[in-house]
């Protein structure tokens, strides 16, 4: 079955910077990229940036130039770098698959058991 394995959230002050790690193994089906959400405890978990096997990477408009993303497929593991960090980015972080659905569809895996725990990072004022 997957494992998955997230590391690196914490406190900050507003300003500072955070990196988020994923270390994932078991991963059966066609994988085609990975991903960053995030959300409030218990809420809905909100797309915020993804990679996929080109290296092309995507970014909501919120974190566009303050986050980076990335993948190392050798190591089996995803990172979010996230520098000049706001109030309005405390949120628990998840990494999770994107899965090719067909030759030319790939997308998120909806299915948390191959997620990520979550990390907490709060920032402060």
């Amino acid at each position: 079955w997957a494992q998955v394995l997230q590391s690196g959230g914490g406190s900050v002050q507003a300003g500072g910077s955070l990196k988020l790690s994923c270390t994932y193994s078991g991963y059966t089906f066609s994988h085609c990229g990975m991903a960053w959400y995030r959300g409030a405890p218990g809420k809905e978990r909100d797309l915020i940036s993804s990679i996929s096997d080109d290296g092309t990477e995507n970014y909501v408009d919120s974190v566009k130039g303050r986050f980076t993303i990335s993948w190392d497929k050798v190591q089996n593991a995803a990172y979010l770098q996230m520098n000049n960090l706001k109030t309005d980015d405390t949120a628990v972080y998840y990494c999770a698959p994107f899965r090719r659905y067909s030759r030319r569809e790939c997308g998120p895996l909806l299915d948390y058991t191959y997620w990520g725990q979550g990390t907490q990072v709060t920032v402060s004022s």
